[in-house]
């Protein structure tokens, strides 16, 4: 380990697009858009994750030389907001026992609650080797810098136990998913309803039909860049209707650049909700694909129509998902209406340090409840699915 250096970067452009990339690809075959070079440095070039917004880089990189052998992209952020891992009593707590909060370290791509964190190591190294040296240079920042916790958000299965052996402590929530076990077509998908939420399920696309719209999917090249500049439009709109609880995170300029860059926009799908062209949307939403899985975003509506939501955000994208052979669908965070259109509950792990020992040990303590309490909710939730007798439903 002696000739590897560490460095500490304030932006991504520090770190090359090709090395990162690769160790992507390494980690994630598949792919896995979200953190992808261009995806993470158009969101501190846009000025969307930037630290006026209440993020500020802080990406850790391990070199031997001039080849970058490990990352974490890392945050420090002023705020719990676009993490969707709520941990204000974290917070609440801290500020019982006369500690800072904020700013924390966070380790995630920003606002987008998607499972696959960790550490983007090259594959002929040690991971377990590099990952327990990671965290020690996290540990002695964050006491340098008068941080209390670092948190990893999402994290990927497969590296979740390099990182527990290190001493990060699991927290277990839940996401609601659909997976598609071999359907066929959107038929065989119905089928696997009970009678009562088939007929639901007919009613409510037939009420989007009975207001004259017609749902049409747009991939990649397909999608005209003015689209996603709409797209932009109805993100503003719908986020501009929860007024302060909002959650607009990202600017204009981002999904200008989801519009013009070309390595970017072939990882996306526009559903588009429209009475004459699909360029000219009533409602639209935003979702984005890599390998068999897709991920729901964004979405707005210019009317209020019933169940259009349901049609733009689930039906629509799990019929196109069937289509292409896709295998999970994750339609991103919130929701308990998603259990009765066939999403089930599953849990997603984020990954904690703390350097203040009273604080450590009382979450230590809390978590194994926390995380007992969080399966039988979760086993709950699955129980009351509105499926057949004879389905059984991925994962569930």
């Amino acid at each position: 380990m002696a000739e590897l250096q560490a460095r500490w970067h304030q932006s991504l452009t520090e770190i090359p697009e090709h090395r990162l990339d690769a160790l992507l690809a390494a980690a994630h075959p598949q792919g896995l858009p979200f953190y992808r070079w261009r995806w993470l440095h158009q969101l501190e070039a846009s000025g969307s994750i930037v630290p006026r917004e209440g993020w500020q880089s802080c990406h850790l990189g391990l070199w031997r030389g001039g080849e970058l052998l490990a990352v974490a992209p890392l945050y420090l952020k002023g705020h719990s907001y676009g993490e969707f891992v709520f941990d204000q009593s974290f917070a609440q707590l801290a500020g019982q026992l006369g500690l800072r909060y904020y700013p924390k370290l966070v380790g995630m791509s920003p606002v987008s609650p998607v499972q696959g964190y960790r550490f983007l190591i090259d594959p002929t190294e040690d991971a377990a080797a590099l990952t327990a040296l990671m965290l020690e240079l996290i540990d002695d920042f964050c006491r340098q810098q008068g941080i209390l916790s670092c948190n990893f958000l999402y994290v990927d299965p497969q590296w979740q136990p390099l990182a527990e052996a290190a001493g990060c402590a699991a927290w277990v929530n839940q996401q609601s998913l659909w997976t598609n076990p071999g359907h066929s077509d959107f038929d065989a998908y119905l089928a696997s309803f009970n009678a009562n939420q088939r007929r639901n399920i007919k009613r409510e696309r037939q009420a989007v039909r009975a207001a004259g719209l017609t749902v049409t999917p747009l991939a990649g090249d397909a999608i005209p860049p003015a689209l996603v500049r709409r797209m932009h439009d109805f993100y503003a709109q719908h986020c501009s209707r929860w007024g302060p609880w909002g959650s607009k995170y990202l600017s204009e300029t981002f999904f200008d650049v989801l519009a013009t860059d070309p390595e970017l926009r072939r990882h996306l799908v526009l559903f588009s909700a429209h009475r004459g062209e699909p360029t000219q949307p009533v409602a639209m939403s935003l979702c984005v694909h890599a390998g068999d899985q897709l991920w729901g975003r964004y979405w707005g509506s210019d009317e209020e129509i019933d169940c259009l939501h349901f049609e733009v955000c689930y039906y629509a994208p799990i019929a196109w998902a069937i289509e292409r052979g896709i295998r999970g669908f994750d339609p991103g965070a919130g929701g308990s209406h998603k259990r009765r259109r066939g999403f089930v509950a599953q849990p997603r792990v984020s990954l904690h340090r703390w350097s203040d020992p009273r604080f450590a040990g009382i979450l230590r303590r809390w978590l194994p409840g926390a995380n007992t309490e969080m399966a039988e909710a979760m086993a709950a939730m699955n129980a009351e699915l509105p499926f057949t007798a004879s389905y059984d439903p991925p994962h569930a």
